[in-house]
């Protein structure tokens, strides 16, 4: 299959997310990763944003989640049918939020473990830890550490680094600021840039902290309640009015309220169908 520079390398289209057979997590969820972009997907706790990308890597199952309806198509093919390790194997990598590390083994050994995601690729590339070290000198002076004894942020590069190990298409970021020092922050996401715009490689990143997050991101995503409730360029929404008054804290004071109390979401009457 031919690919076009300015396809999209995943495409989620309406689909609605059940947990436990009850529980509607996800209603109507639509969204795209334009090829070698950063997209942004944003919103407060509970809106469903670690649900959007459990759905497209495939681990719903895991914790009692189903795929209701709707279709989610990474390179232009459905994943319906796909295991997370064949998605892996596939070109898509997800890095959980919680800095999902195996602490038992050294940061070399963490590497290594995640060479598996090439086993069974065609043309698989062979594993190129320069890549990673390039990319997080600090974690080349700890390869012969436990991975147990990094720092919060030491952990949350070797992540990201297990990730390009296996040189995917898509990384999907959950909360990579989570926990961490203004500075660090600010390290992780400078990274995060380069990665993309070095190495082409697209990414759907999921943050709370959206003023850094639109920062580095070609468009975004703000969620409520399971649904998109806007979307747009990352200068757009970083400037709209809406936008940084209920989301990016530079409106006037008062309680917080919900993006529908806002007269401009009112005026926007495809978010509320």
């Amino acid at each position: 299959m031919t690919q076009k520079a300015t396809d999209h390398v995943l495409e989620v289209n309406n689909i609605e997310v059940i947990y436990n057979k009850v529980v509607q997590a996800l209603r109507g969820l639509s969204l795209a990763v334009p090829r070698g972009q950063i997209v942004a997907l944003l919103g407060s706790n509970g809106a469903g944003k670690s649900t959007t990308l459990k759905a497209v890597s495939g681990l719903l199952a895991l914790e009692d989640g189903q795929l209701e309806s709707g279709s989610i198509l990474f390179n232009g093919q459905s994943t319906a049918a796909l295991a997370p390790q064949q998605l892996v194997r596939s070109g898509l990598s997800h890095v959980m939020e919680g800095r999902r590390v195996f602490e038992d083994l050294t940061v070399e050994e963490n590497l290594v473990a995640a060479t598996y995601a090439l086993t069974g690729r065609k043309e698989a590339p062979k594993p190129d830890f320069d890549i990673v070290y390039s990319y997080f000198p600090r974690l080349h002076e700890r390869r012969k550490g436990l991975a147990g004894y990094l720092s919060g942020g030491e952990q949350q590069m070797l992540a990201i680094g297990r990730a390009l190990i296996a040189q995917p298409q898509l990384i999907l970021l959950d909360e990579p600021s989570l926990g961490l020092s203004p500075k660090l922050v600010e390290d992780i996401f400078t990274i995060i840039a380069r990665i993309n715009a070095e190495r082409g490689t697209s990414m759907l990143l999921v943050e709370q902290n959206a003023t850094v997050a639109l920062a580095v991101a070609h468009s975004g995503y703000i969620m409520e309640n399971g649904k998109i409730v806007i979307d747009g360029t990352a200068e757009r929404l970083a400037n709209d009015p809406d936008v940084r008054e209920f989301y990016l804290g530079m409106g006037g004071g008062g309680e917080a309220k919900s993006f529908k109390d806002i007269k401009h979401y009112k005026r926007r009457k495809r978010w509320l169908s």
